[in-house]
């Protein structure tokens, strides 16, 4: 099993101790043909399918929104949001970790707390096991809340992680996407590529995207804070102004999705009805790619009634399992038409999509069994041609950067590679 969302750090021991875990709790997978994937496949509802708006967030207008690529980009413009409140931050993250993106939020959020304003931090503990407990107590000590999620105290709980990345600020601006306040995000992938003879700068470059957002829409981050605060029992938080009066800010429809364990997953579901009701194209930038039959069979049935499938994925990763398992599925999206590149210059982290002209998802949801069946995730799905037309670009970005796999090279690839497919593919499920 891998962590969805991760630093630079090894993830092999926290993989093996989760497997471990899933061994001794019985979750272990047996060979799909014993064990049928589509059983533990995330839930289908092919009724929702005509009436994406159905799931608990409503599709919203009068709203802004702004991408951000690659961490230095993301992180200024989130602090500069942080340096502007009046009222309270709200911060929900996978990783927090020991860096100096990391102390400066510190100095940041003290700073803030002393001018009056309410600072809530909520962390990951498998994301930030690394991150020294004195760096949480030191937040305490200077007034801000600070919550754990899902402490490692119980094995039947340490399956399901806090992936979802939120800030949220005077309840009038938010942010979310995949980027973790971490030190893998010190320079940007464009860096990283022009400096290929530098491990360091492809290891603290990796490619990621991240979306703020203003107007109405901002409440539903709220809410999603707000309630994972109550869920771990964080104790009170801060009275606070966390539902202003939101006047529009733009023209942008958006709502944004959760999905949680146990639950059938939001995103999924959008996605998928979103794939099936394209009409010329879906291009998907996802940093971990390991399908469920019914993402799989959605993304093979478009391709072949002519739709221009296109997915850009990680070359490499932090954990190898995820990306040899994702790559056990090309021949046969290969073989129905859908294009595959692979991003090699530095660690593509990237969850996106755009469908046709006018949807498009930015968030923290991998197209994995993690994201969909184990995880907490969060992800904004934007109605807008302009905002899809940015995305567009910055996909065919990424496509020029990538290399094209090609089915008939793919076909003729060692058997050594098949063989790590193999393997990781009988572990699909915990990826």
């Amino acid at each position: 099993m891998r962590r969805p969302a991760a630093v630079s750090r090894p993830r092999l021991c926290f993989e093996s101790f989760v497997a471990v875990t899933a061994l001794l709790t019985g979750c272990a997978l047996s060979p799909p043909v014993l064990q049928p994937a589509g059983q533990r496949a995330p839930p289908a509802n092919p009724a929702s399918a005509a009436n994406p708006a159905s799931a608990a967030n409503p599709v919203v207008g009068g709203n802004a929104g702004r991408l951000l690529v690659d961490g230095p980009r993301t992180h200024k413009a989130m602090f500069d949001a942080m340096s502007r409140a009046h009222d309270h931050i709200n911060i929900e993250t996978y990783i927090l970790d020991h860096s100096e993106v990391a102390e400066r939020l510190a100095t940041l959020l003290a700073a803030k707390v002393k001018d009056g304003v309410k600072v809530h931090v909520l962390y990951d503990s498998v994301g930030s096991v690394k991150t020294p407990k004195n760096y949480f107590d030191k937040l305490r000590e200077a007034g801000i809340a600070v919550c754990e999620f899902n402490p490692v105290k119980r094995v039947d709980k340490v399956n399901n992680r806090n992936h979802r990345k939120i800030l949220v600020v005077d309840g009038r601006v938010a942010f979310t996407g995949g980027i973790n306040i971490s030190e893998t995000y010190a320079s940007s992938s464009l860096r990283a590529r022009a400096v290929q003879d530098q491990e360091k700068d492809k290891k603290s470059g990796w490619r990621d995207t991240h979306i703020a957002v203003e107007g109405p829409v901002v409440a539903q981050f709220q809410r999603v804070f707000l309630d994972d605060w109550a869920l771990q029992d964080c104790g009170p938080w801060r009275e606070a102004q966390f539902f202003p009066r939101l006047e529009p800010r733009g023209a942008m429809r958006m709502q944004l999705l959760r999905s949680e364990p146990g639950e059938r997953s939001e995103t999924h579901r959008a996605l998928l009805s979103a794939i099936a009701h394209a009409k010329t194209r879906a291009w998907l930038t996802y940093g971990y790619f390991v399908p469920d039959p019914d993402s799989k069979q959605a993304l093979v049935e478009a391709a072949r009634r002519g739709v221009d499938v296109r997915l850009v994925l990680p070359g490499f990763s932090d954990f190898w399992a995820p990306v040899y398992a994702g790559r056990s599925h090309y021949e046969d999206l290969l073989s129905a038409g859908v294009r595959i590149y692979e991003w090699r210059d530095a660690l593509l982290h990237a969850k996106t999509a755009l469908i046709d002209s006018t949807w498009s998802s930015v968030g923290s949801t991998n197209v994995d069994w993690r994201s969909f069946v184990h995880n907490y995730e969060a992800d904004v799905v934007v109605h807008d041609a302009a905002f899809t037309r940015e995305l567009e670009q910055r996909f065919l970005l990424d496509v020029a950067a990538a290399k094209q796999i090609e089915a008939q090279a793919w076909a003729d690839r060692s058997a050594g590679e098949k063989f790590k497919e193999w393997v990781a593919r009988q572990w699909e499920y915990l990826l």
